[in-house]
């Protein structure tokens, strides 16, 4: 069987509170309720329940993914992402939890791109480097919500302008994010922005996962449909080079646990402290939805399966999580609790004319399709 029929099959098996919007399915429904104030904003937190049972509530304040239930192998109901109780905590602190990422997901170097030979200076927040859209990136901003009907389940859409100059990226950015909680326990992100300048995009989400909803993750099992990722520098920076994975930590062709190698005494390894690097998917075409990965966790049975229509995914296995997050319950995320499935396109592409174009101009389309599908197996 060749490794693109072999993905394919395996995609294949892959209080207070107002009613906003009737569901076109039965038992979905979408629902609100205050959740605090930020930027002199009211911020509410919106409850979306599909008719399988399943459970999201998600926040228009970064478009955080602030809980997520779905089924494991007994039926029992586990929130398997990681994050806070309140509004307050993500704002005083939050590694990007759950959140919408954007203008920019991942890092540009040096904190500066050039575009029709113009030089734009980003807020830099990562060292010498821009990370994730910037000091006040789309994760800390309070996004227009409303419910929306859809045929697939429960939908929110979320809407923002991200004005021409914020944080240094040019023009006027109409972003457009619904989320989706589909019948067959889906999670779906929907992106679309356009410009008025010439500008660049690369908007993906950014939940930190744990399958058996406590503990850590190194024993979930990891399948990335990528034979080849991009090396980076001490920096987090990519070096240019699409290395192969084979003979590498990097190999997740076949199902792999996250721990098996993540101490091997590898360069990669000791510069991101772990996995927190790009895999290029193998897909067939530019914004074809694929297969990027699949992970299970052994002990819930709990699985994930990740599509997308993006070209690259960030693979991060919660490296600076250390202990010092009190999250959701009195939970503590000590180091690899949680794990980052982020398609995307390349970091740093706007500096790096042989990756694929993050330019977006006006009277173009930006489109970007996430989907985290979720099932069980049986025990091994």
């Amino acid at each position: 069987m060749k490794p693109s029929q072999k993905f394919a099959a395996l995609l294949a098996v892959a209080a207070c509170c107002i009613p906003l919007m009737p569901s076109l399915s039965a038992s979905a429904s979408v629902t609100s309720k205050p959740f605090g104030t930020a930027d002199g904003k009211e911020v509410s937190l919106y409850t979306l329940r599909n008719a399988s049972g399943a459970e999201a509530t998600i926040t228009n304040y970064g478009g955080i993914v602030v809980t997520l239930l779905v089924p494991d192998r007994t039926g029992k109901m586990v929130d398997v992402v990681l994050g806070y109780d309140d509004l307050a905590s993500y704002i005083k602190t939050t590694p990007y939890f759950g959140a919408l990422i954007g203008r920019y997901g991942n890092r540009i170097a040096q904190g500066k791109f050039t575009l029709d030979g113009k030089t734009h200076n980003l807020a830099v927040n990562d060292g010498a480097n821009t990370l994730h859209g910037g000091l006040k990136g789309f994760d800390k901003v309070v996004w227009s919500g409303r419910p929306v009907e859809s045929k697939l389940g429960a939908a929110l859409e979320l809407t923002y302008l991200s004005k021409d100059g914020e944080e240094g990226y040019p023009g006027n950015l109409n972003v457009t994010a619904v989320y989706t909680l589909t019948n067959d326990n889906s999670l779906r992100v929907d992106f679309t922005a356009s410009t008025d300048k010439p500008t660049v995009a690369n908007l993906t989400h950014h939940s930190y996962f744990n399958l058996a909803g406590s503990g850590d993750i190194l024993d979930h099992l990891v399948t990335i449909n990528a034979d080849r990722f991009t090396p980076v520098d001490q920096g987090l920076i990519p070096t240019g080079e699409l290395k192969p994975v084979a003979g590498t930590p990097f190999d997740f062709r076949k199902a792999t646990a996250i721990g098996a190698r993540i101490k091997a005494d590898d360069a990669q390894l000791k510069a991101g402290g772990g996995y927190d690097h790009n895999w290029i998917v193998n897909q067939q075409a530019a914004g074809e939805l694929g297969f990027q990965a699949r992970i299970e966790s052994p002990r819930s049975g709990i699985v994930l399966e990740v599509s997308s229509t993006e070209p690259a995914v960030q693979f991060y296995s919660g490296n600076f999580l250390d202990g010092t997050i009190t999250g959701k319950k009195g939970q503590v995320y000590a180091h690899r609790t949680g794990f980052c499935f982020e398609p995307q396109h390349y970091p740093d592409s706007p500096n790096q004319p042989a990756f694929p174009s993050t330019v977006l101009r006006p009277g173009q389309t930006y489109q970007n399709t996430i989907i985290y599908h979720f099932s069980t197996a049986s025990a091994h």
